[in-house]
């Protein structure tokens, strides 16, 4: 039996599209097998009774889905879902602190726990995490989560690093198809190695309706951008031009306003001891939270 969830497929026509062909290939599969039996019998022919039951199974293999839990308040119902994201994680572990006994996948997750804790505390939206513990998921993986819940938002968090041990400060980066300097391409590039991101998909009426839902999505990701350099500024150290922009394939296929966000160099000895400490953390979080419901308040009032 194939059980089909319409309202979410209803709410997501990426997801319907997915099942139909799902469907299509369960009863191709289903054809093939029984015209295989049908052969392998041709010797002994036989002709089933009106209403009889012919036993068999059918195998199809099936990608798991990426589940995720949604967190509110107790009035919460109804309000946009946030999704967050913390980079790397499992066989990934993303770049290692200074120090040499700290990974970036589990500074990420710390800093997901924390926000996702105030965000729900506030009330002000719902939140969704890509994931609750160390496991490894693709970024494939992750936009799904956001595409799957409808999602208001997508933030994606990490940590930097680079071979200058003075570097330090936390970027923000929103989707563009031009990257705002050659070290934002770079970063991109290495963050999408592996992504197989899908070209143009030509002139069709589908493919010009989503390039303008695109370039809304990244005026929407910048504004929410600028809002969060905005509550970070005098709460904690900014790059020079904290607000950069490429075309990172997270942010892209998450398909709703997205930033990528960095909170600061491991690489950087002062930077590391402040990204250990929960109370600048909670810093981090708190301008992240604010950030956040403020481009929520102010896209509901359009």
């Amino acid at each position: 039996m194939l059980v089909v969830e319409l309202r979410k497929l209803v709410a997501n026509p990426r997801s319907l599209a997915v099942a139909g062909a799902a469907v299509l290939a369960v009863g191709v599969l289903a054809f093939a097998a029984g015209a295989s039996r049908s052969g392998a019998a041709a010797s002994e022919p036989r002709i089933a009774g009106i209403g009889e039951a012919r036993s068999g199974t059918l195998t199809v293999g099936v990608p798991g889905a990426v589940a995720s839990r949604v967190y509110g308040g107790p009035n919460s119902a109804g309000r946009p879902i946030v999704v967050i994201d913390a980079g790397h994680g499992g066989r990934d572990p993303g770049a290692t602190g200074v120090s040499g006994d700290l990974k970036e996948k589990e500074l990420t997750l710390a800093l997901a726990r924390e926000l996702k804790d105030v965000l729900v505390e506030r009330g002000r939206v719902r939140v969704a995490m890509t994931r609750e513990d160390d496991r490894y998921l693709t970024l494939e993986d992750r936009a799904s989560v956001a595409r799957g819940l409808g999602a208001g938002m997508f933030i994606s968090l990490h940590t930097d690093s680079a071979p200058n041990p003075l570097a330090r400060g936390a970027t923000v980066y929103s989707l563009s198809d031009v990257a705002s300097d050659a070290e934002a391409a770079r970063f991109a590039a290495a963050e999408n190695r592996g992504s197989n991101e899908l070209g143009a998909g030509g002139g069709s009426v589908a493919t010009i309706l989503g390039d303008l839902a695109m370039r809304s999505e990244m005026g929407a990701s910048a504004d929410f951008a600028s809002r969060l350099v905005k509550k970070s500024a005098g709460r904690f150290e900014l790059r020079p031009d904290p607000h950069r922009f490429a075309a990172f394939h997270v942010l892209r296929r998450a398909d709703t306003p997205a930033v990528l966000f960095e909170a600061g160099y491991i690489s950087n000895v002062d930077d590391e001891a402040l990204l250990r400490d929960p109370k600048h953390r909670s810093e981090i979080v708190l301008a992240l939270a604010q950030a956040v419901e403020a481009d929520v308040a102010a896209r509901l009032r359009r």
